[in-house]
C-alpha cells in the first residue's frame, strides 16, 4: 500500500518539532514542544498543495468554532491558530490519544464505559447544537483521549452553523455513521442527523463494528449505503448489552427524523436511564445553562441527573437567546461562582449593617480557606503524581521478521503502566500510537525500513529505543 510521506513541518516560533503524529487528506498533525509554559502538543498543518482561498476558510472556521466552544471540557482544546511562515495555516492543539478508536476493534470496551463516554460527547454535541453549530462528521475516530481518560470530541473540519448548514452542498462524510438522508442528499446535515451520528457511534463502540457493518460480509460503500437507507441495524452480539440500550440506539437511527429523539439532550437522558436500570452512577451531563451564575454546585449537579420520566426537552435546533459573552463557559462539572452574597433564601426584612459586613466577612474566609486547601491538596497531588511517574520505561531488543512486501517488528514489553501506550515512528513514514507489542510495515521487496519506538505516558514521553531497521523479502 503506497502511503503520503508527511509534509515538512514548518518552524513555528516559540515551538520545537518533535516528530509526525499522523496524516490526513488535507493536513499532517505532528508533535511539537511548546517552549513556554513548557508542554507537548499536536500541531495540525494544513498541507501547501491544497491551500486555497476555500481551504482558508474551512480551517479559519474549524479554528473559530473550537475556539469557541473548546472551554467545554469534553472538546478539545485549542490553544493557537496562525498561518506558517511558508503560508500554510496551522493549529495548535491539546496532546491527546486515539486509543477509543483503535481500541473498539480489538476488545470489548465496558458497557458502563461505553455510556460514560457517550453521556460526555452527547453534552458536548448538545452544546455545540445550543450555539448553533453542527459537527456534521461523529464517528469514533473522532473522540480522543486526554492523558487523564476524558473523552473528547475532536475535528470540527467540516463543521457548520445550523443556519449556512441549510444553505451548502452536501460534504464529504463518513458513510458507515452518516444518517441516510445526508447520503440520499436529502440535507447536508441537522441535529436529527446529528442524533442518529451520535447513536451510531455509541452503537460501534459496543458492537466492535459499525451498525450496518457484516462480519466477512461484503462492506463496500454501496452496500452500507443500501443497509443505512434501509434503516435496519445488525443486532449487538453482546449479553451484557442490555435490551433497553439496543431500543434507545434503534430509536435514535430511524430511518424517519421525526421517529428519532428530539434532541441530543434527549438521547442523553435516555442513556442516563440505562445506567440507573444497570445500577451505575449516572454520568454528570456537562451543557451551559442560561442561570448559571445564580445556582450552586448542588442545583446544577441536581439538574444533570433524570429522575423517572423526564419533560420533553427542545429541539436544540432552535436558536437560544444568548447571554452575555461571561456566562459561555459555565459547565455543570466546575465550581460555583463568587458573588457579592451568600447563596440562600432573600429575607424580606433589613439586617444591621454590621451584621451584614460581618457575614460577608466570614463568608470570604470560608472561600479564601477553600481555595487555599483545595490549591495544598492539587499541588500534592501534582507532586505525587510527577513523583510516581518519572521512570517512563524504555523498549529495548526490537526484533524484526522479514515478510513478502513487509517487515514485522516486535518487541518485549519493557513494564507498561495502565494507560501508557507505545508510539512507533517509521523512518521517513508514519507515526502510530498504539497498545500493541508488534507492528507491520508495508515495503517493496529489498526495500530497507527502519523504526524506533517511544513509550507515551500521561502525555509525556520516555527516551527512544534505538532504531531497528530491516529489509523486506521478496
Amino acid at each position: 500500500m503506497v502511503r503520503r510521506l508527511p509534509s515538512q513541518p514548518p518552524v513555528l516560533p516559540g515551538f520545537s518539532h518533535l516528530h509526525i503524529l499522523g496524516s490526513g487528506g488535507f493536513a499532517d498533525v505532528f508533535l511539537y514542544e511548546q517552549n513556554m509554559p513548557r508542554r507537548q502538543v499536536a500541531v495540525k498543518v494544513m498541507l501547501s498543495e491544497v491551500v486555497n482561498d476555500q481551504v482558508r476558510q474551512m480551517f479559519q472556521a474549524e479554528a473559530n468554532l473550537m475556539a469557541q466552544l473548546s472551554a467545554h471540557p469534553s472538546i478539545l482544546t485549542v490553544y493557537q491558530a496562525s498561518v506558517s511562515a511558508d503560508g500554510r495555516p496551522y493549529l495548535v492543539m491539546e496532546l491527546c490519544s486515539s486509543s477509543l478508536s483503535e481500541r473498539y476493534r480489538r476488545e470489548r470496551v465496558p458497557v458502563p464505559e461505553v455510556l460514560r463516554v457517550a453521556v460526555k460527547i452527547g453534552s458536548a454535541v448538545e452544546t455545540a447544537h445550543r450555539q448553533g453549530v453542527l459537527h456534521r462528521d461523529i464517528k469514533p475516530s473522532n473522540i480522543l483521549m486526554t492523558a487523564y481518560g476524558h473523552p473528547v470530541l475532536s475535528d470540527f473540519g467540516i463543521a457548520a452553523t445550523l443556519s449556512e448548514s441549510q444553505h451548502q452542498d452536501s460534504v464529504g462524510m463518513s458513510i458507515p455513521w452518516s444518517a441516510p438522508e445526508v447520503l440520499m442528499d436529502e440535507t447536508p446535515g441537522t441535529v436529527a442527523t446529528e442524533v442518529w451520528s451520535l447513536a451510531a457511534t455509541v452503537y460501534s463502540l459496543l458492537a466492535g463494528r459499525s451498525p450496518f457493518e457484516i462480519v466477512g460480509g461484503a462492506n463496500s460503500s454501496t452496500d452500507l449505503m443500501s443497509r443505512i437507507n434501509k434503516g435496519k441495524p445488525q443486532p449487538i452480539d453482546r449479553p451484557d448489552v442490555p435490551a433497553s440500550l439496543e431500543r434507545v440506539l434503534r430509536r435514535a437511527m430511524s430511518r424517519k427524523p421525526e421517529d428519532r429523539p428530539a434532541s441530543v439532550l434527549e438521547l442523553v437522558h435516555e442513556l442516563q436511564q440505562v445506567e440507573s436500570e444497570l445500577g451505575v452512577p449516572q454520568t454528570a451531563i456537562e451543557v451551559a445553562m442560561d442561570d448559571w451564575a445564580l445556582a450552586t454546585v448542588a442545583d446544577l449537579e441536581d439538574r444533570t441527573r433524570v429522575r423517572g420520566a423526564s419533560a420533553p426537552v427542545a429541539a436544540a435546533g432552535r436558536r437560544r437567546r444568548r447571554r452575555p459573552a461571561a456566562a459561555a463557559g459555565a459547565y455543570s462539572s466546575v465550581g460555583t461562582v463568587l458573588r457579592d452574597e451568600v447563596p440562600g433564601p432573600r429575607s424580606t426584612g433589613t439586617r444591621p449593617a454590621q451584621q451584614t459586613r460581618g457575614m460577608q466577612v466570614l463568608a470570604w474566609s470560608l472561600v479564601a480557606s477553600a481555595v487555599l486547601v483545595i490549591g495544598l491538596g492539587a499541588m500534592a497531588t501534582w507532586v505525587l503524581i510527577r513523583a510516581g511517574s518519572d521512570e517512563i520505561p524504555v523498549v529495548a531488543d526490537i526484533r524484526a521478521e522479514r515478510q513478502s512486501g513487509a517487515v514485522e517488528f516486535s518487541w518485549a514489553d519493557p513494564g507498561l503502566a495502565e494507560g501508557d501506550s507505545y508510539q512507533v515512528d517509521v523512518a521517513g513514514g508514519t507515526s502510530s500510537v498504539q497498545q500493541g507489542s508488534r507492528y507491520v510495515v508495508d515495503a517493496a521487496p529489498d526495500e530497507r525500513v527502519c523504526i524506533t519506538v517511544t513509550v507515551n505516558r500521561e502525555g509525556r514521553t520516555g527516551r527512544t529505543s534505538g532504531e531497528k531497521c530491516a529489509d523486506a523479502s521478496g
